[in-house]
């Protein structure tokens, strides 16, 4: 196979992986911190016992979030050498920036969460779950500012060949950034709000009414309603973000070849690059063009119009309807929940059980909307500055072959250790309620 493409393939393996972890770290960090201030308000022990329970899948998930991102800056110096040469001058600070300013802030005090609460002040270890979640929200914010520069590259100059800063505040705060930013935050409480309810309603399920279980999966349930109409809000003025900058993205998205008015909104097609067409398609009149630009005869640019500067169509039109298809599956599901609590003080059985299949679709969702992100900006690495194919190393495709494999098992035995462990703990919580 061709170097370019195993490279991709590698690389897209390990960030698919890697931003499982960080998608739960990001927002339980803030989770735990108001089952902590709960607990210091009220006194009640069953926030405490939520914290307890919650801060170990934050250790698990932190740990490896922290191992798999690892390869990924090796991987710039081995699959990817042009990306450092080319724009390291601006990429080499954002990393720098993520790992001294979050990461040594969350590793530091996890430590304190995790084994110093009976050894500490209880206001030292607020702080340090204050201080690990503001840790987590620093790294979420370096890597997605240098991600949407990636995407829209502001504030700098190219001189002999390679990018220099002339405006950190133009690059820190580019176009897409705000957008992403808050995308990506609110993703992560989808993530953990259906992760928290999902766990917790299997052990409903298995018998434990403990308190401190319940006020978990309230928590989760009623998180997830808030969230869900805040993210669809939020996705679509990051699609109109992205239409002004990046439209041969939308173009993608929204399968239109042909540069038009008035286009309809595509619900289900086959793309099909070498006719240039969209097969079998079922779509709504003009919706497309009213959500793009607020008027029923909107024009939008279609792909045809870049040549052959534009994304693979499939992959991202099919990537887009994912996210946007689990995200309405979440909002019916929170806001069933919430409605159930309110009329039954408890859900039903069937609902609970919908939960538990639910535990990891924010997962799906989340690296449905990153495919869309990243494959949507091919053939570029950065965007007008940098293609992937200038960037990628003559390193010999058997080489790369070779730790895809390996990285694909160790991943999949990862992944599977780290569910199976999720599961184990929630069981073994219940034990222990009933041993009490």
């Amino acid at each position: 196979m061709d170097p370019l493409l195993l490279s991709r393939i590698q690389f897209v393996a390990n960030i698919t992986f890697h931003i499982l972890f960080p998608a739960i770290t990001i927002a339980l960090s803030w989770v735990l911190l108001f089952f902590k201030l709960c607990h210091n308000k009220t006194k009640d022990p069953k926030w405490n016992e939520a914290y307890q329970a919650w801060v170990k899948v934050f250790a698990l998930s932190f740990a490896l979030g922290a191992v798999s991102g690892i390869t990924m800056p090796f991987q710039f110096g081995t699959n990817w050498p042009g990306f450092m040469e080319t724009v390291g001058n601006i990429a080499g600070p954002f990393l720098a920036y993520e790992v001294l300013t979050a990461f040594f802030l969350e590793a530091t005090f996890l430590g304190i969460m995790l084994f110093a609460q009976n050894r500490v002040p209880n206001w030292v270890h607020t702080l340090a779950t204050v201080l690990v979640a503001i840790g987590t929200l620093l790294s979420a914010f370096w890597i997605l500012a240098l991600n949407s520069w990636m995407q829209t590259p502001t504030g700098f100059e190219m001189i002999e060949g390679k990018a220099h800063a002339t405006d950190w505040m133009a690059i820190v705060f580019n176009p897409s950034m705000p957008y992403r930013l808050i995308h990506m935050l609110t993703a992560s409480g989808l993530t953990v709000a259906f992760l928290i309810a999902g766990i917790s309603a299997y052990r409903t399920l298995r018998g434990d009414k403990a308190p401190s279980v319940q006020v978990a999966l309230k928590t989760g349930i009623v998180l997830a309603a808030l969230l869900t109409p805040l993210q669809i809000f939020v996705g679509d003025q990051h699609g109109l973000n992205t239409f002004k900058y990046q439209p041969a993205k939308v173009a993608a998205i929204e399968g239109v070849w042909e540069t038009e008015r008035g286009i309809p909104a595509i619900i289900f097609a086959l793309p099909d690059e070498a006719t240039r067409q969209n097969r079998f398609a079922i779509q709504i009149p003009k919706l497309s063009s009213w959500i793009l630009t607020y008027d029923w005869n909107g024009e939008v640019r279609g792909l045809n119009t870049f040549g052959k500067e534009h994304p693979p169509v499939a992959l991202v039109f099919w990537a887009f309807r994912i996210m946007v298809g689990i995200g309405l599956l979440m909002l019916f599901a929170s806001w069933t929940g919430v409605w159930q609590l309110i009329r039954h003080r408890e859900l039903k059985p069937w609902f609970a059980k919908t939960l538990v299949w639910m535990t990891f679709s924010g997962w799906f969702a989340v690296i449905a909307g990153w495919y869309t992100t990243e494959i949507g900006r091919q053939p570029w690495l950065v965007s007008r500055v940098l293609t992937t194919a200038e960037a990628v190393s003559h390193v010999p495709s058997r080489m790369i072959g070779l730790t895809l494999t390996l990285y694909l098992i160790l991943y999949v035995v990862l992944l599977a250790a780290f569910i199976s462990v999720l599961f184990y703990m929630a069981r073994q919580s219940h034990k222990s309620d009933l041993e009490r």
